[in-house]
């Protein structure tokens, strides 16, 4: 495969999950489809984590308050995604809390307006984000949670692009069925090279036993998930996709910050 094939994935793939501008000779004759380009969501969760770790840096290098650093940049992150992801564990919160079967479910992740459970998950899921990343900013400091939210952004979206291959879709018309489903050597590609980034980022902050334990945990969390989405609706929704991610991310966060 060429390099040139590689930055279209990388481009196609940051422009899906964010709202960062990129080239359009990367969207020149394409269809649109994300079956290829899905192998590089982890290298896409790096570029989306830039701004927000980016953000961390500079406020510990003026001694902002932490948990003001960690809020702050949690609301960047939001930004730059356009909260994609919130919206999909928002609908899939009120969707799997409310009363029904499967039709109705797909009903409700259709609606556009938010219910109780869909804000107690948003709720829950800011709150552990930034609980443990001002733990994480506050016991081994700014560098060292930039480096941990670039790693937390390339396994969470590779758990994407697993819970997107290993289902198959729940709907016909869906955002994600329209884009294709990953295929087996995308998704290979996308666990290893996030799984390989998770590692070599987290060693470096906290030490392989506790990059191996969170990264467990995260795949762990992940799996139940799926579980559940396959019970509730035999297959995945772009909404289920996102969950899926921001499962991901608070549940790795919290476990790392428990380690410290």
């Amino acid at each position: 495969m060429q390099i040139s094939d590689t930055l279209d994935d990388i481009a196609r793939s940051t422009g899906f999950l964010s709202r960062l501008p990129m080239p359009a000779r990367h969207f020149d004759g394409h269809d649109g489809s994300l079956v290829r380009a899905s192998r590089m969501f982890p290298v896409a969760g790096l570029l989306i984590a830039l701004c927000p770790g980016l953000l961390v840096l500079v406020l510990s290098a003026f001694g902002a308050n932490t948990a003001l650093s960690a809020v702050l940049a949690l609301g960047a992150l939001v930004g730059v995604t356009g909260a994609l992801h919130e919206d999909g564990l928002a609908d899939s919160a009120d969707a799997f809390g409310a009363r029904g079967g499967r039709e109705h479910m797909l009903e409700i992740m259709k609606d556009s307006r938010i219910g109780t459970y869909g804000v107690l998950a948003l709720i829950m899921s800011f709150a552990l984000r930034a609980i443990s990343l001002t733990v994480i900013l506050s016991v081994i400091g700014g560098w060292n949670a930039f480096v941990i939210l670039l790693a937390v952004a390339a396994a969470s979206r590779a758990a994407m692009v697993w819970h997107w291959n290993v289902l198959p879709s729940a709907r016909q018309g869906g955002v994600a069925a329209s884009v294709g489903a990953p295929d087996q050597s995308a998704r290979t590609q996308a666990l290893l090279s996030g799984g390989l980034l998770f590692i070599a980022f987290t060693t470096l902050t906290v030490g392989l036993f506790a990059a191996l334990l969170a990264l467990g945990v995260l795949a762990a969390a992940a799996g139940l998930w799926t579980s559940i989405v396959r019970t509730k609706l035999d297959g995945h929704t772009g909404d289920t996709i996102g969950a899926t991610q921001q499962i991901s991310e608070t549940v790795c966060l919290t476990a790392l910050a428990l380690l410290l």
